[in-house]
């Protein structure tokens, strides 16, 4: 596999065991190894969001990105729109060990769900989401996001 060899997998089946139990060996902490290991974070994480008069626990591996207008967080996944009640800087606080990373004052994006970066004017980075929608990461944290994502 690129970037780091053959990823191996072995699967332990133990009658007596109470826990599920991951255990991760690699030669370094990659890139490559955080996003897994984000991914195996997200599986039993939610996020409360409000629809409307409704209250909904979303998997946190759904979010596609957060957008934060007038003060009001709203939360993209693949099927809908939903609206937060924590503000981006909390929402940042609470979602970066999951693979979210600020790419500008009203972006927070799901690591996993960038499709395509492509070089914009004035050191920006156009970032294109799984969804196809296009954010723009601002130069005060494009830097920090191509060397969180292993890019030169």
């Amino acid at each position: 596999m690129k970037g780091g060899g053959i990823l191996k997998i072995e699967i332990l089946i133990d009658e007596g065991a109470t826990d599920l139990e991951i255990s991760v060996t690699c030669r370094q902490l990659t890139p490559r190894v955080e996003k897994i290991l984000a991914t195996l974070r997200m599986m039993n994480q939610q996020l409360m969001a409000r629809k409307g008069d409704e209250i909904h626990l979303l998997d946190i591996a759904r979010v596609i990105y957060i957008e934060s207008v007038d003060r009001k967080c709203f939360i993209y996944t693949d099927e809908d729109i939903y609206e937060s009640d924590f503000p981006l800087y909390e929402l940042e606080r609470q979602l970066a060990e999951y693979g979210f990373f600020r790419v500008s004052k009203s972006f927070l994006i799901h690591l996993q769900d960038i499709q395509s970066l492509k070089a914009d004017v004035n050191r920006k980075i156009r970032v294109t989401m799984s969804n196809g929608e296009q954010i723009m990461a601002s130069r005060q944290y494009a830097e920090a996001l191509k060397k969180r994502l292993g890019v030169r």
